[in-house]
């Protein structure tokens, strides 16, 4: 299927400290339902929104990269190898290259929105070496602006975020009301998020919080009447090692 829309209602969900934290998860772990499970070098993809302030306590990461991407209000990070806690404002990302092992817990501050999203970039290489993080500001990231859409760089060109996960691009895409075509890599599988508005993609309609999955295809034409918020990651097709949930299946 070229084109593959995930309502928020087909996605997997979550929470924590009795529903403080709530997810949707477009693609979740395997226990947790979902349309969707892990795919290229995309192993988790979290949507999270916070009710009241609220920590997620500290817990362990191997192997794995794990970004976060403050979508709105401020989240606060510690972990076991900076030992003091970081805060991280709209706009901001943090990268984990979990390596090893390390341990984190997270803040999130009421009404604060954020994407978690694990990559695995091949764990048999990435377990025998230390964990790391970055921490990004909003103002680091590259933006290229046209007539009817405005594009943030976060992962790939002149992003300054790198990453051990091969072939990731990611991006954010403020778009205009209108009839638009974006091209895209017919090699990679492109991942969408629709944070705000609403979209026509051919005779599929998409909504707030829905998730589109694109194969094989070199352009995506859509028409929306209000502006968008779009959030895009391109990954392989194909990779040149298994991952983590290929050998789990």
């Amino acid at each position: 299927m070229p084109i593959q829309i995930v309502p928020k209602d087909q996605q997997a969900k979550g929470a924590f400290n009795g529903g403080e934290i709530i997810e949707n998860k477009p693609i979740g772990f395997n226990r947790e339902g979902g349309a969707l499970k892990a795919y290229s070098n995309l192993f988790y993809w979290a949507y999270a929104s916070a009710n009241v302030d609220s920590t997620i306590g500290l817990h362990p990461h191997q192997g794995f990269e794990i970004m976060s991407f403050v979508l709105k209000g401020q989240i606060r990070h510690y972990d076991t190898a900076g030992k003091e806690w970081i805060p991280l404002e709209e706009g901001a990302v943090q990268i984990i290259r979990s390596g090893k092992g390390i341990s984190h817990a997270e803040f999130m501050a009421k009404d604060s929105v954020m994407f978690q999203i694990w990559f695995d970039p091949g764990l048999e290489k990435t377990m025998a070496q230390p964990a790391t993080y970055d921490d990004f500001a909003k103002e680091q990231f590259p933006i290229t602006k046209s007539i009817n859409m405005e594009i943030t760089s976060l992962v790939g060109g002149d992003a300054p975020i790198k990453m051990d996960s091969p072939g990731v691009e990611i991006e954010r895409l403020s778009i205009l009301s209108g009839k638009h075509d974006l091209q895209l890599d017919e090699e990679k599988i492109h991942s969408f998020y629709l944070i705000k508005g609403d979209a026509m993609f051919g005779n599929q309609s998409a909504k707030q919080d829905d998730f589109i999955r694109v194969n094989e295809e070199s352009k995506l034409s859509f028409e929306n009447e209000e502006q968008l918020d779009l959030f895009h990651i391109s990954t392989p097709t194909k990779l040149a090692y298994s991952t983590y949930a290929e050998l789990i299946r």
